[in-house]
């Protein structure tokens, strides 16, 4: 039997304030001055001086701000890469992404599409990759969603949602500032922990599951619990936790997969713009049949905190519009396969997926 030998995150640092220490962590890897870094920002933080003011730019570096009100598209990373390849006399040092799952995607998709050809759709899927990306360091100021561990990018391309799943997609560095999570709203903060969990619920009850999936998730839960459910901790003591259960929930899934939640949230995003986290958690509020106890939790720290999520996304949908999802979902079959075995195929169908999707 072969086992999988992937790859992790080679360094971290965590720790409250240390966002301080990029400029020293990322200027040994700097190639020359005519070789810029690269800082893609939540775009949330323009004139955001407590954050904005201590990027450590120097050279030719710049700053591109990234919305993330929208998933990212393999046409928004095609555009990134060929301006920065027309603006930079050299191959950039590297490629920072400071923000939430969707700047941290994009900065993991361009800093492999600089050193690969064609267009960035063509890489959609697992093990598409061939040549290492450049350099790349990762700085959550949101918590949940396991962009900063993972070895995939999820991207919107014309035909799918997908990620480029692939050994060269994870961070060199990763910096772990809980302090940056701070002003996070508190449907997002919500919506992204949830992501985490999820994670946690879809990777325990797995056919892939194994002892080193196990040891993360079982302790990435545990975290979940402990902000979502209990009111013991303080604000810090809460984004302290988060921000490990967020790894710890990345971890998770990395020598395993995710499942029912994620393949459908990914039909959703597709076809309606629904951002990740929200949609997750749109999803597992109809998976009672798939995750009893998971569903039955959720519900319990949704009514908690209060959160009310948007109803009948689907209910004006046509029939072609619901095979469009029903397609992207069905797509996803490790997703599938982890979530019910090599078997799925017998009890997963178009009809299936279709009813679900019109209770949401």
């Amino acid at each position: 039997m072969s086992y999988k030998n992937f790859p992790m995150v080679s360094k971290v640092v965590f720790g409250r304030g240390s966002f301080n220490q990029l400029s020293e962590i990322i200027e040994p890897k700097r190639l020359s001055a005519d070789a810029p870094f690269i800082f893609f920002v939540d775009d949330v933080f323009k004139g955001n001086a407590w954050l904005t003011s201590r990027i450590p730019l120097s050279y030719k570096d710049s700053v591109i701000y990234i919305s993330s009100n929208e998933e990212p598209k393999t046409t928004q990373i095609d555009e990134l890469v060929e301006s920065i390849i027309l603006d930079c006399k050299a191959r950039p040092s590297g490629i920072i992404g400071i923000g939430g799952g969707c700047v941290l995607d994009v900065a993991k998709a361009v800093s492999i599409m600089l050193t690969n050809d064609g267009d960035t759709k063509n890489y959609q899927g697992w093990d598409l990759v061939k040549n290492p990306a450049i350099y790349h360091v990762g700085v959550p100021t949101i918590s949940g969603t396991g962009a900063e561990v993972s070895r995939t990018t999820i991207l919107t391309g014309p035909e799918r949602k997908l990620g480029i799943n692939s050994d060269f997609t994870p961070f060199d560095q990763v910096v772990l500032d809980p302090e940056l999570t701070k002003d996070v709203p508190k449907d997002q903060w919500f919506y992204t922990g949830m992501d985490c969990y999820v994670h946690c619920v879809e990777s325990l009850n797995g056919t892939y599951l194994n002892e080193f999936s196990k040891t993360y998730g079982e302790k990435a839960l545990q975290l979940c619990k402990a902000i979502f459910e209990e009111d013991k901790l303080t604000i810090e003591e809460a984004q302290d936790k988060l921000m490990m259960a967020s790894w710890h929930g990345g971890m998770s899934i990395a020598y395993s997969q995710v499942g029912v939640c994620h393949a459908l949230s990914y039909g959703l995003s597709f076809l309606l713009g629904v951002k990740h986290g929200i949609g997750n958690c749109i999803v597992f509020d109809h998976l009672e049949d798939y995750y009893p106890e998971g569903v039955t939790l959720f519900k319990k720290m949704k009514a908690k905190h209060n959160i009310q999520l948007p109803q009948g996304l689907c209910a004006d949908l046509s029939d072609k519009e619901f095979n469009i999802m029903t397609k992207v979902a069905l797509s996803l079959e490790p997703l599938w396969e982890n979530a019910l075995g090599k078997n799925w195929k017998k009890t997963i169908t178009h009809d299936t997926l279709k009813a679900l999707y019109k209770k949401m």
